[in-house]
């Protein structure tokens, strides 16, 4: 009874999300670690996407003040959420998705332990299992991914883009993100801390701390401590660090559409960040929405390779010496821009566009 107990409630945390996840004994272990008997009974409770006070309350025996404790512990876990509606300004409670979500949440106060080791190590078990899925199932699976929306939206260095007001919009343009946020929070990168507890520490930063949440989202990570407040101010140097750095700027917007508010902002790399570390592992395609496309100056490129060597999305090659974008690949982020020695690349502004790369096809699968 047990068993199905914790299969059933896994699989209202994988229906949560937009994403397909494989059912999966690594999101079970995890959730073993994470909540209890009782909590994961409660979390049944959970059929639709989003519930208040008085709709949960009608729905199980505790009295308030139990109530409230399960609901505090539960978001302090990260297994649920409490953010208020922006129009009734009620407290609305969601179901975190499992991935991503709650892989994220767990690992996020950047806490080191065997708790956390073991975690990491579930994680990187929950990779393989969704690699083997995508891979026995590699063609029904990019037909459906393809037709489903852009994971995050890449925003680009804004220096390297030329910011004419008729054609860019508020969560294009870096400093407007920044500008418009009524709260901001920074917390540790759920990926690098990952790949430190598993030995593998990044290969492009020593910075933990450039993860960021914003407006709603951030009061929620602040109040729960998966996050702390910081300013604006605050907020553009860390972006401006990253960008040195050769990190990738993408914006995570609420329930994945890219017509809501933004949630998060990632700064990502090729060798931890998940949306492209697990793809070059073959679990998922690099799925991004961007209205920007890399375009070299062939008289000005010394064919150094820089840009090659920093493009997350291996979007560049050199031909003949001279560099050369591979417009599919191009997710329009603007690192090659910002580190080319030369200045010899700019971004053109396209109309917003989908880039979607399917994961390798891996041999022996």
């Amino acid at each position: 009874m047990n068993e199905k107990l914790w299969e059933k409630v896994a699989n209202n945390f994988i229906k949560a999300g937009a994403l397909p996840v494989p059912k999966s004994d690594a999101i079970i272990e995890t959730l073993k670690i994470l909540i209890t008997e009782e909590q994961a009974k409660f979390l049944l409770l959970f059929k639709k996407p989003s519930y208040n006070l008085d709709e949960i309350r009608s729905k199980t025996d505790l009295d308030d003040g139990s109530l409230n404790k399960m609901l505090q512990d539960l978001m302090y876990i990260g297994a649920i959420s409490g953010i208020p509606s922006r129009s009734t300004g009620i407290m609305v409670y969601r179901l975190t998705p499992y991935f991503p979500g709650l892989l994220e949440f767990t690992l996020m106060r950047g806490e080191w332990g065997e708790k956390q080791k073991k975690i990491a190590k579930l994680s990187e078990k929950f990779t393989n299992e969704m690699i083997e899925m995508t891979q026995k199932n590699y063609e029904q699976m990019m037909a459906i991914l393809e037709k489903a929306p852009a994971i995050d939206r890449v925003i680009p260095i804004e220096e390297e883009i030329e910011t004419r007001e008729e054609v860019i919009v508020p969560f294009e343009e870096l400093s407007k993100i920044i500008e418009n946020a009524e709260t901001i929070g920074v917390q540790v990168c759920y990926c690098r801390h990952r790949k430190d507890l598993l030995g593998e520490p990044c290969k492009k930063t020593e910075n933990r701390k450039n993860c960021l949440s914003f407006g709603r989202a951030a009061e929620f990570t602040i109040s729960q401590g998966f996050s702390e407040r910081i300013s604006k101010e605050e907020a553009m140097k860390i972006l401006k660090e990253c960008e040195d750095e050769g990190l990738v700027h993408k914006a995570f917007h609420a329930k994945l559409d890219p017509n809501r508010e933004i949630d998060g902002f990632c700064n990502c790399c090729k060798c931890c960040c998940g949306t492209f570390d697990i793809h070059y592992a073959g679990a998922i395609p690099i799925m991004d929405l961007t209205s920007y496309l890399a375009i070299i100056n062939e008289e000005a490129c010394v064919g150094c390779g820089t840009c090659v060597e920093n493009c997350s999305a291996e979007a560049i090659q050199l031909i003949d010496s001279v560099a050369s974008v591979n417009e599919n690949r191009c997710i329009g982020c603007g690192v090659c821009a910002h580190l080319c020695p030369e200045n010899a690349i700019t971004l053109n502004r396209t109309e917003p566009r989908k880039v979607f790369i399917p994961p390798p096809k891996l041999k022996n699968r």
